[in-house]
This record gives structure tokens, sequence and C-alpha cells, in this order.
């Protein structure tokens, strides 16, 4: 894996991951020939470069920026910090929904328009940057508004990955290896192709790993569109994600107990919510 002092994975090995060549990648990108040539050689790209090889390397851009060591722009940072201590909890409980109420809670996430950022982005952990390849696929879920503790509640839940929070701070401060099973779990909620992914960050593995679960998939589609919300406006979206939650638990617990019919929902689905469909309701 081609590093430098002072950056992270280059983008020349998500290229050579995806087979694009210089010709690919001077025709996509549109910029100057000696610019393409100097990243496929290992130089860092600039922020410029690196918007607009995102899309031809199938990333997103704040990964790219991340993977690349750069300082991730604010305009690509989650919009409110304090909504970390929200997104944990509504991604669980969306998990544990049928997949109707899923799509109606992500639909609703994506309804609610952005606003204007209150305060810079800037989180502490992981300490190191850009820091070695565990670091920064930590510091990826960072831009997904999550923090050590986040982490192991989606992971936990999403995958078979079942780690205490301490472990990922660990991962992320260069304390704690990455494992294959760690690897490819991290990829499914990040989004990522898992064999690159590992392949970056110079991890094994013994065997093609399969698609990834649906609760993966969903929550990291559910996390990479709450990240441009505010903690209010997750507020009561996370309250009816339990509520829902909670009454699929009681209308389950009447059906094995014959109590009868469960109790009307207490939470409100806004009309035509549930009409139109998205990356929420795809799954493997």
């Amino acid at each position: 894996m081609r590093e430098h002092p002072g950056t992270g994975v280059m983008p020349a090995n998500v290229a050579e991951r995806r087979r694009l060549g210089l010709r690919a990648l001077f025709e996509a990108v549109g910029v100057a020939e000696a610019e393409v040539r100097r990243v496929l050689d290992g130089a860092a790209p600039g922020p410029a470069v690196s918007r607009r090889l995102a899309p031809v390397l199938r990333l997103r851009e704040v990964d790219l920026f991340v993977l690349a060591g750069l300082e991730v722009p604010q305009d690509l940072a989650p919009l409110d910090i304090e909504a970390r201590g929200i997104l944990p909890g509504l991604v669980i409980d969306a998990i544990g929904l049928e997949p109707e109420r899923r799509r109606m809670l992500h639909e609703l996430v994506r309804s609610l328009p952005r606003e204007e950022r209150a305060a810079p982005f800037a989180p502490t952990w992981p300490a190191s940057f850009p820091g070695g390849p565990a670091a920064r696929i930590m510091r990826m879920f960072v831009y997904r508004n999550l923090h050590p503790l986040g982490i192991a509640k989606v992971l936990a839940r999403s995958t078979p990955s079942y780690l205490s929070a301490s472990t990922y701070a660990m991962v992320g401060n260069g304390r704690a290896g990455l494992t294959p099973r760690l690897v490819v779990d991290c990829a499914a909620v990040l989004g990522m192709d898992a064999g690159m992914l590992a392949a970056l960050a110079g991890v094994e593995l013994r065997e093609e790993p399969g698609a990834p679960g649906e609760a993966a998939v969903y929550a990291g589609s559910l996390l990479w569109d709450a990240r441009r919300l505010t903690a209010e406006q997750l507020r009561p979206i996370a309250d009816l994600a339990r509520s829902l939650r909670r009454e699929r638990a009681d209308r389950g617990a009447g059906t094995e107990g014959g109590a009868g019919p469960s109790r009307p929902s207490t939470g409100r689905i806004p009309p035509g919510a549930m009409s139109r469909g998205g990356a929420a309701g795809t799954y493997r």
C-alpha cells in the first residue's frame, strides 16, 4: 500500500483496485494530465481534484478526503455534532421495525431541510491525524457523526461485530488492530466495498466477503442522510422511532400471550411518507 509521510491512503490505491488507468481518470476528472499522473504516482491530491476524483473512484467525497489524509471541508462534515447523542438510538430503534416503517422514517429524515451550520464541526477523536488505516476507518464513522459509543451500538445491532466503545477508541488511537471481521462489518455500514477497504487497510481476508446484511445497509444509509440534520430536527424522529418500536414489542407480546389486539400507534406518520421508496428499502 503506497503511503507518504503526512498523508493517508492515496487515490492511486483506489484507482488500482477499480482498474482505472491514467487515460480513464484524465478523461473523467477533466484536469491536467500532469496532475492526474502526479496522483497516480502517489502524490496527495488537492481538495478540488479530490472532489472530482471521488465519483470516478465510486467513493463519497468525505471518505476520499479521510482516506487521503486531507482535512475535511466543513461543507462535507456533519451539520451538528450534538446530534451524535441521538443518532445511535434512532438507528437501533429503526432497525427493529417492519420494512415499511423503516422506509417511512428514512423518508422523513430525507424530507427535512438542511439548516445553517451554527458551529464548525471539530471532532477531537481519533486524536491522530491522518493516522494509520484503522484511525482513518474510524474517522469515516466520525464523519457519519458517531463517537466510539455510537459506533459500538450501531455495529452491534446491525452487524456481527459486538465490541465495546473502549475497543473502538483504541482502534482509532492505534492501540488495537483491525480484524478481517471488523473491516468487513465496517465496510457494510460505511457503504464501501469490503475487499477494497481491506486491501487499503492492509488486512487479508481469508474468504470473499458476502453481500452486506440488510440491517447494515439500512443503518449506513440512514446515518448518511441523518448527518445533515441538527439535534433539534432529529429528536422528534428518534422519539417516533422509539414509540413505534415499543408498539411493535407490545404487539408481539400481546400475540404471544393471547391478550388481544395491540394498542394504537402513538407516533404520527406524515401524509404520503410511505408512498415513496428509497435506498433504505433496498435490501439484499
